[in-house]
């Protein structure tokens, strides 16, 4: 939910940035970068479209959506994983308490209910830009800048399509690109993934399953 902040920091203030890092970063459906064609059979965009509308326009019916204990909501994510988790993060629920943020205990708190909403409504509102339409943060000039901006993304990911980040970077030939084989949303939990995130980003060193890989798109 942070890719909207870390996208404006490299449209505006680039020369402020030692590099960039970003892990399964949402895509909006509102970017007119994305192709039609990649949208058209995503039920996620429908979700999102509604949910939006929802979060927008009746916040408290929201708020009381997600806290009232009648009827069952935010249960979802745990009757049925397989919706948005593969295999591997399924393993990671496991031994994971859930996302503590997302309980109705915490969604009960107005200020942690408004930090996500707000979070959400950024995220997939009209941007006054398009990323893929932004230039090089670190051109290579006389001295070449070590700055870096690397996008890693699951091939399985549920949450967020694999052929939306590939499409997107195809279009910016200057982000390195990591996609872990069998990832799906939580590979930054996977054993190593994290290790090799932050040697990739601040080293430039890369495991070789995850090397930057060149992005091929279909037409």
């Amino acid at each position: 939910m942070g890719s909207y902040t870390v996208w404006s920091c490299l449209k505006h203030i680039p020369q402020r940035l030692a590099g960039v890092a970003m892990v399964a970063p949402v895509v909006n459906y509102r970017w007119p970068s994305i192709p039609k064609s990649l949208m058209k059979n995503d039920y996620r965009r429908e979700v999102l479209k509604w949910s939006f509308w929802i979060a927008k326009y009746f916040p408290g019916l929201l708020h009381w959506w997600v806290t009232q204990n009648m009827l069952p909501t935010t249960s979802v994510l745990e009757k049925t994983p397989a919706n948005y988790f593969n295999d591997q993060d399924i393993e990671v629920l496991k031994h994971t308490k859930g996302f503590p943020m997302l309980s109705k205990e915490k969604l009960r708190e107005h200020g942690v209910f408004e930090t996500l909403r707000s979070d959400f409504l950024v995220a997939f509102a009209d941007w006054d830009f398009d990323p893929a339409d932004l230039p090089d943060p670190f051109p290579s000039g006389p001295e070449k800048s070590p700055s870096s901006v690397h996008i890693w993304q699951g091939y399985e990911d549920k949450v967020i399509p694999f052929q939306l980040q590939r499409c997107l970077c195809h279009k910016l030939a200057w982000i390195k690109y990591h996609e872990v084989p069998k990832g799906g949303h939580l590979i930054v939990h996977y054993e190593g993934v994290c290790d090799a995130i932050l040697k990739s980003l601040l080293l430039g060193e890369d495991l070789p399953m995850y090397k930057p890989k060149a992005v091929v798109t279909e037409p």
